[in-house]
């Protein structure tokens, strides 16, 4: 399985996938991180049968909150943050489906920010959903 968190931790709330991947890596889970391109994540999982992807979104529900969708079914009300990466993951997807080129089984985890402004600080309910996608990661890995 590959497991990509992607995002800028240099954009507050924006770095939770990078967050979630380092939280693995700290445990011996092998997880990449990724600015959340659409050419890199399509080239990152090519030739994977089993992935996982973890970004910051804002869908307009609480902050916080973590919504997990399967890549198969429409991604299109979901935006991945207030993005620095002009094609993000919901557009990665629909372009590897147009190239053929979609994994198999591609899980995408949204984790609900709140500031994407440039800094460091994650908000706390962030932080919270951070530690509850990487519970989920494991127990998934564990099945």
């Amino acid at each position: 399985m590959l497991i990509i968190g992607c995002g800028n931790r240099q954009r507050s709330d924006d770095g939770a996938g990078i967050l979630v991947a380092e939280r693995l890596r700290d445990l011996g889970i092998p997880a990449e991180t990724r600015s959340g391109e659409a050419a890199d994540l399509i080239e990152a999982w090519r030739g994977a049968d089993d992935v996982i992807v973890v970004d910051a979104v804002m869908t307009g529900a609480p902050v916080g909150t973590v919504q997990a969708w399967d890549a198969r079914q429409p991604l299109a009300s979901v935006s991945t943050t207030a993005s620095t990466h002009g094609l993000g993951v919901a557009e990665a997807i629909g372009l590897a489906q147009v190239l053929q080129c979609l994994p198999a089984r591609l899980q995408v985890y949204g984790i609900e920010g709140r500031q994407f402004e440039p800094g460091v600080e994650i908000s706390p309910e962030v932080q919270r959903a951070i530690e509850d996608v990487a519970r989920r990661i494991i127990a998934r890995l564990s099945a």
